[in-house]
């Protein structure tokens, strides 16, 4: 499992300029508020989940955006969905509670977690995600978003969540 030292030298050997603060620990969107203002870019929240068949999702939507979950298996294929155990997040995005970021599918070496993404991050400029701990906030660009996810082999399926439609990526 990559750390956070591991995570960027992912990115330095992909290509993905970045740039991370360092900030306290922040569990909950609505915590960093004061912390975001200081940092550019889309922010985000992230929502590891597990549907009635046992697969497992990662969902990654701009910090403002309404997530559906009694309506978004629909759009994406999945069984009902519910937030998954942190015994899983840790197992397969090397992650714990609180600290749930798209750059978590770093450690997703099995390809276990299908990752969505919010159609606002997929047009934002700029994204930001923790670095695999909740403790830093790392921001990369649209094209380095892309590179990072080109560089696991990813393709994420990107949802319109005010339309809840899936588009193309």
């Amino acid at each position: 499992m990559l750390d956070r030292a591991g995570l960027i030298a992912f990115f330095d050997a992909h290509g993905v300029d970045h740039a991370t603060t360092d900030h306290e620990a922040v569990f909950r969107v609505g915590e960093g508020e004061g912390i975001k203002d200081g940092i550019p870019g889309a922010h985000t929240k992230n929502l590891f989940l597990k549907d009635a068949k046992g697969r497992l999702w990662l969902i990654s939507a701009k910090d403002d955006t309404v997530i559906d979950l009694k309506r978004l298996h629909t759009v994406i294929g999945s069984a009902r969905l519910s937030f998954g155990p942190a015994e899983l997040m840790v197992e397969t995005l090397g992650v714990t509670p609180g600290s749930v970021t798209a750059f978590g599918l770093v450690n997703d070496t099995e390809g276990r977690v299908t990752f969505v993404l919010d159609k606002a991050l997929a047009d934002a400029d700029r994204v930001n995600f923790h670095p695999l701990t909740n403790t830093a906030t790392t921001t990369v660009s649209q094209a380095g978003l892309r590179r990072f996810l080109a560089g696991l082999g990813r393709t994420p399926i990107v949802v319109d969540f005010p339309t809840l439609t899936v588009v193309e990526a």
